[in-house]
């Protein structure tokens, strides 16, 4: 019988490559666009950036949501590129400082936990991703933190609220992930700095 993470992961599979294709072509036409078009230079750059940017969510989304075989590795180059293009011209800066292809589980997970820190540094901040020994560190820094209590507890009890929003899914899935693979997750807080390990 096939798991309710199994089919939140297919169905992200599903959607991130039904669309990939689409927003892959958008891009060429505006490319194709800039050759030939009347329509000005800032009209096309902000074309452009709309197209990167969903580019660069699908891919990211693919990684965090989607399903994919045990063995599968991501090397640190695709790693970056994701959240280079990411997280361009946004207020967080994300640092991967992991010099080595990991599992495509770890990334996966280490993916959904940084949507979580995102909802903890609305005002921006800074975040590493590093590695010691066997444990993956995501460690967000901020002047101002928003941290909800009841979500962050969740990830280590699995006890999630029951009005769970849409842009709050990943703190639903990262209970899951952990459990399928056994493995254990730490957070650390302070006023201006939290770390989720596993």
């Amino acid at each position: 019988m096939t798991s309710k993470l199994d089919i939140s992961a297919l169905i992200g599979s599903r959607i991130c490559h039904d669309l990939i294709s689409p927003i892959g072509a958008i891009g060429n036409g505006i490319e194709l666009l800039s050759m030939t078009s009347a329509l000005g230079k800032a009209e096309l750059a902000l074309l452009a950036e709309s197209v990167g940017n969903a580019n660069a969510r699908i891919r990211f989304f693919r990684v965090a949501f989607g399903v994919f075989s045990a063995d599968q590795m991501m090397s640190e180059r695709e790693i970056g590129s994701i959240l280079s293009d990411l997280f361009a011209g946004t207020r967080l800066s994300v640092d991967w400082a992991i010099p080595a292809a990991l599992p495509r589980q770890d990334v996966k997970l280490a993916f959904l936990l940084l949507q979580c820190m995102e909802t903890a540094m609305p005002w921006g901040g800074q975040i590493s991703v590093t590695q010691q020994d066997d444990r993956i560190k995501v460690a967000g820094t901020s002047d101002r933190l928003r941290v909800e209590d009841n979500l962050f507890d969740a990830l280590i009890t699995g006890d999630v609220p029951d009005e769970m929003r849409p842009a709050l899914v990943q703190f639903a899935l990262v209970p899951l992930e952990l459990a399928a693979r056994d493995r254990a997750l730490t957070i650390l807080r302070d006023n201006d700095r939290i770390s989720l390990s596993f």
